[in-house]
């Protein structure tokens, strides 16, 4: 089964204070510490997990430029078999709409059987997985949180929806799936998966090479625009209600009372 990962490069979140700059345009981001997005390594150790049981091969792809390298190096070193990088000028800019075109591009140079994304990158607008797959014509979930491989021609997968349910779909293949954190326990990159790929050299695509129209993508192209970052205010602290349980009972109905929420 050829399978092809979709990963991006993001802030991590558990090594930085992410503040707004002072334009209000974007996150300061001269002192970030960046990694593989969290749901992308996810969707890459279930590729490898399906890959490992059903054969094939596992290739991750980057929408960026050379510092994205350093993450598709990583999740070569996780376990997946290649790596490319779609980089150029023309790229910058584009909203999610302009990615998905742009791996659309290069999903049409091979023949893939899977496409799976993270559910949402560092942006949260979770847009690119839904994108793709409509673009390819593709059949599609969001939020998987299991896969089960049926054949070379069904998959079935798991959904987490509203409440804590999951509901199940068998979904026809090639498709694309979005994949929740969870579904899986990331294996360890150690420091010598990392050396042996260190040297390897990475493809990279550019919009000549993917027969990208350049006023498609990138800010030209862009449909979608960011106005404006900021940090709302604080409104009124919450009040921590304190003793026996029959006292926090009871001060609760006081509370829901007197702010009309039961009378």
């Amino acid at each position: 089964m050829e399978i092809l990962v979709c990963i991006k490069r993001a802030p991590d979140t558990s090594e930085n204070e992410i503040e707004v700059n002072r334009d209000g345009t974007d996150i300061e981001r001269d002192d970030l510490v960046y990694s593989v997005n969290e749901w992308d390594n996810y969707a890459v150790e279930e590729a490898i997990q399906i890959r490992d049981k059903m054969g094939g091969s596992v290739t991750v792809v980057s929408v960026g430029d050379e510092d994205d390298e350093e993450v598709i190096r990583r999740e070569m070193a996780m376990g997946a078999d290649h790596g490319i990088l779609l980089s150029d000028e023309t790229f910058k800019g584009s909203d999610g709409r302009g990615i998905s075109a742009i791996l659309k591009a290069e999903v049409e140079k091979k023949k893939y059987d899977l496409i799976l994304t993270g559910a949402q990158a560092d942006d949260g607008a979770g847009q690119v997985g839904g994108m793709l797959a409509a673009m390819l014509d593709w059949p599609y979930a969001s939020l998987v949180n299991f896969i089960d491989v049926v054949d070379d021609k069904k998959i079935k997968v798991g959904r987490e929806i509203a409440g804590g349910n999951q509901e199940m779909h068998e979904i026809d293949l090639p498709c694309v799936l979005s994949i929740q954190t969870g579904i899986n326990e990331p294996r360890y990159v150690g420091i010598r998966g990392i050396r042996k790929v260190a040297s390897l050299e990475i493809p990279v695509h550019t919009a000549a090479d993917l027969g990208i129209a350049p006023e498609s993508v990138g800010e030209s192209g862009a449909r979608t625009k960011r106005l404006d970052y900021f940090v709302p205010d604080l409104g009124e602290g919450a009040e921590i209600l304190e003793g026996s349980t029959e006292e926090i009972t009871d001060k609760l109905l006081e509370l829901l009372k007197a702010k009309g929420g039961i009378k």
